[in-house]
């Protein structure tokens, strides 16, 4: 991007979520034109947007990425794409894996066939780290084969596949990022960070869980925010697969304690049986590999877990943001 950021008209799918509200903010405070895409919805509600605070440089349009002639008005005139919208709940995807079909890959040949149509300097695709399943080495770079151990996974992939076509095919300009496992504010309280913190906040003796075995890379959701426009910013990193991770993985069963002990809690935890994943869909092992992202762009995390997990319980505790969540259900 060149640097008068406030003439760089930029646009984010997905920006009513979690990572894409706080990209949003950061591209703001950066200076920039955002046009912040909210799936549209009888409700009127543009999602954890309604938490970002109103700008002149905040352009919020409701739609859909299903639809393809919208998605060719929405990129119109927009420099750099975001592209985060998609549907990522895993335990949903079993019981709707169409749905995932026609959002995760459907959504993403669209939005690239507008960045095509439209000439866009750079369209960054946001992909998964779920899709390396199971780790068979660590740490994971982007060369690890995959594996779509979920129909979430498989989209993702097949979402990916779909954006690396254009680069081979037509030279589009497409980078994906493929973050591990964000957590921070704002996070859907299906992950696991957030059913831990609402479960005590509200005072539970009992944390309902599923597998406390696996093992995540948690990287917090500013670092990941960061990276994105580090991929934005980078220049000749067109055609490339970028992990943004920290390098570093914690069991489930650690980060169930380590929460507790910064909440100064005694809780014990019992497996909830809805909460498992169904055999072979559990991926046990996650540590990425971010060398290639931090050569091409300089990027490096800024928070230890620790850190941010300190400012995540912050936020979550606060009356009015820990009434949001319906924390005696589980959210699939």
């Amino acid at each position: 991007m060149n640097d008068n950021n406030s003439r760089v008209r930029v646009l984010v799918t997905g920006a009513d979520g979690f990572i894409g509200s706080h990209l949003t903010e950061l591209l703001l405070a950066e200076g920039y034109q955002v046009r912040a895409l909210s799936q549209y919805n009888s409700f009127n509600s543009n999602g954890w947007l309604e938490d970002v605070a109103q700008s002149p440089a905040l352009e919020i349009v409701s739609g859909d990425v299903r639809d393809a002639a919208f998605c060719r008005r929405i990129v119109e005139g927009c420099d750099t794409v975001f592209h985060l919208a998609a549907l990522i709940a895993i335990p949903y995807s079993y019981e709707a894996p169409g749905s995932y079909v026609d959002t995760n890959i459907g959504g993403t040949l669209n939005i690239c066939q507008a960045a095509r149509d439209c000439g866009v300097r750079r369209l960054i695709v946001t992909s998964t780290s779920e899709v390396y399943g199971t780790a068979r080495y660590v740490p994971i770079d982007e060369k690890h084969p995959r594996q779509p151990q979920s129909p979430y996974s498989a989209t993702k992939i097949g979402a990916d596949a779909i954006a690396m076509s254009f680069y081979n095919a037509f030279s589009l300009p497409v980078v994906i990022a493929r973050p591990f496992n964000t957590y921070g504010p704002r996070q859907s309280a299906r992950a696991i960070i957030p059913t831990i913190i609402t479960q005590i906040a509200n005072g539970a003796r009992e944390i309902k869980v599923g597998d406390l075995t696996p093992t995540r890379d948690f990287n917090f959701v500013t670092d990941t925010a960061r990276g994105f426009l580090a991929i934005a910013r980078a220049e000749g990193v067109e055609g490339q697969e970028l992990n943004i991770a920290t390098g570093t993985e914690i069991s489930m069963a650690d980060t169930l304690q380590t929460i507790a002990r910064i909440m100064q809690s005694d809780v014990r935890y019992v497996t909830d049986p809805q909460r498992l994943r169904p055999a072979n869909s559990e991926v046990f092992r996650l540590c990425g590999d971010s060398s290639r992202l931090r050569e091409l762009t300089g990027w490096a995390p800024e928070f230890s877990l620790e850190e941010g997990l300190r400012k995540t319980i912050e936020w979550f505790t606060r009356p009015q943001n820990l009434a949001k969540y319906k924390w005696q259900s589980y959210n699939r």
